[in-house]
């Protein structure tokens, strides 16, 4: 009789070492995957901030080309860093 008695306690003393193992192992991954989901948070908020800064950068780009592409600004260039300018009408030659 005593020995069934002391068999249950070790059992139960067993069951309760074990529950408390699997709580902590529980508590461990949940505390993992939680730093896990904030660390990527942190990098989704990085890449946005990137990318919204890389977006401006394109617009200014964009803007840039369109102002260096201008007519007037090439007529400009050609006229007084170059030197040229329209032809005279003798100068031009209508082919047939």
């Amino acid at each position: 009789m005593k020995k069934q008695k002391k068999q249950k306690k070790f059992n139960a003393a067993w069951i309760l070492l074990l529950i408390l193992l699997l709580f902590t192992i529980e508590l461990l991954f949940y505390t993992w995957c939680r730093v896990q989901s904030i660390r990527m948070n942190y990098r989704i908020a990085a890449e946005l901030k990137k990318q919204t800064f890389l977006i401006s950068n394109q617009n200014k780009l964009k803007i840039e080309l369109e102002r260096l592409k201008s007519p007037d600004r090439i007529a400009r260039i050609a006229r007084e860093k170059l030197g040229l300018h329209p032809p005279l009408s003798e100068q031009v030659i209508i082919l047939p």
